[in-house]
């Protein structure tokens, strides 16, 4: 494992272990969504639900995309380099 492997495990793991406790939703949400639910009315609470996942998903999808640019790069350059060894092959098999 090299030293920069090391360095971020390190820096996630003091990241996982000195988070504090912290609330799924902000008071003034939660006081919202409670009022509006004991009232009878769910709207709100199924909005508020729509726009965490909304919020949840975007950063997935970057990473997501930016993975998929990565693999087809990383493709790209594969296959020019087994053209390029092929062709080297080919030039040593001729002498």
């Amino acid at each position: 494992m090299n030293v920069l492997a090391k360095v971020i495990f390190l820096a996630v793991a003091l990241l996982v272990v000195l988070t504090p406790d912290v609330s799924a939703q902000c008071a003034m949400c939660r006081s919202v969504v409670e009022s509006t639910v004991s009232n009878g009315r769910s709207v709100v609470a199924s909005d508020l639900n729509f726009g965490i996942v909304y919020l949840l998903v975007a950063p997935y999808l970057l990473v997501a995309a930016v993975g998929y640019f990565w693999y087809r790069n990383s493709r790209k350059e594969y296959e020019q380099r087994l053209k390029i060894s092929s062709r080297v092959k080919r030039a040593m098999s001729s002498l």
